[in-house]
């Protein structure tokens, strides 16, 4: 069973759009959406819930009026300004430090696990997707998308799963962690801006740090031909594969408001054929994985 992982520096490169056609020409896979605080690959993918699980992480204090001696020690401990002088917890502003519990001479504050947000096993017209969504504010999302792929690993391998295909947060952070860690290989999908560039080399050395192979994926390459070059410079002096460069296009857009992928929208259209040729290069980048 592989495992291939889409991510992007940034966000709007059009990495869900990119990993909906690939779950419309890859066979006997599942879909992982691990973008929990901004999840949107079910927008193309259109799902049926078939399992919901509540997702519990960190904690929240809250002071109970009826113990309240109405001291101030709270107020004045707390540094995330969290407790009005009415002696209430404003649930988004307190970290769950439990700075305020512990210092509490009437013992009138519950310090307890809060449900951070929920995860979902789902069935789709391109197979099984596991998704979730982040409560707002709430933080742990990188413990919520481990969560998400160990449960697609043991529902791939129940299911004698090849494949299971990722989508990735953007970005560098804890959950960008969680998503590659283990992963075969990770398509990183940028575009021809500065920041683009930018973001893109943070990820691949991100990438090459967990010793991850890596390749990258140009979108919208024709908006600007001098930064695309050099990309393409940049990965041949890196030795990074370059798998895919994609037109701008408006149907990006046009699939998204149809609830299709780009490859359903226009099977024989240029974009596709571009993601087409993208997708082979890294099923045969796999295939030699499983050779080595």
């Amino acid at each position: 069973m592989k495992e291939v992982v889409v991510i992007s520096g940034k966000g709007g490169t059009g990495k869900t759009s990119i990993v909906a056609s690939f779950a419309a020409l890859a066979k006997n896979k599942i879909m992982v959406d691990c973008d929990v605080d901004a999840a949107d690959l079910h927008l193309i993918l259109n799902p049926e819930i078939q399992k919901t699980t509540e997702f519990y992480s960190g904690k929240s204090a809250e002071i109970q009026p009826k113990l309240c001696i109405k001291c101030g020690r709270c107020i004045d401990v707390c540094r995330f300004d969290a407790i009005s002088k009415d002696f209430i917890v404003d649930e988004i502003k307190c970290e769950g430090c439990g700075t305020c519990y512990f210092q509490c001479p009437a013992q009138s504050i519950k310090f307890e696990q809060v449900k951070s947000g929920e995860w979902f096993v789902s069935n789709t017209r391109f197979g099984t997707l596991i998704h979730a969504r982040l409560g707002v504010a709430e933080e742990n999302s990188g413990k919520l998308v481990s969560e998400i792929r160990n449960h697609a690993r043991l529902i791939a391998h129940r299911n004698n799963n090849d494949l299971i295909i990722v989508d990735g947060s953007p970005g560098i952070g804890c959950p960008v962690i969680a998503s590659i860690s283990g992963a075969h290989l990770v398509v990183i999908v940028t575009e021809p801006t500065l920041s683009g560039i930018h973001d893109a080399q943070r990820v691949l050395e991100l990438t090459r740090h967990f010793k991850i192979p890596a390749s990258i994926c140009i979108n919208k390459y024709d908006l600007n031909l001098e930064l695309t070059k050099q990309i393409e410079d940049f990965c041949r002096e890196k030795n990074i594969e370059l798998v895919g460069k994609i037109p701008y296009s408006k149907i990006f857009t046009q699939a998204m408001i149809k609830e299709q992928s780009i490859i359903e929208n226009e099977p024989a259209g240029e974009v596709s054929n571009k993601i087409k040729n993208m997708w082979d290069k890294i099923e045969n980048k796999l295939m030699e994985k499983e050779n080595v």
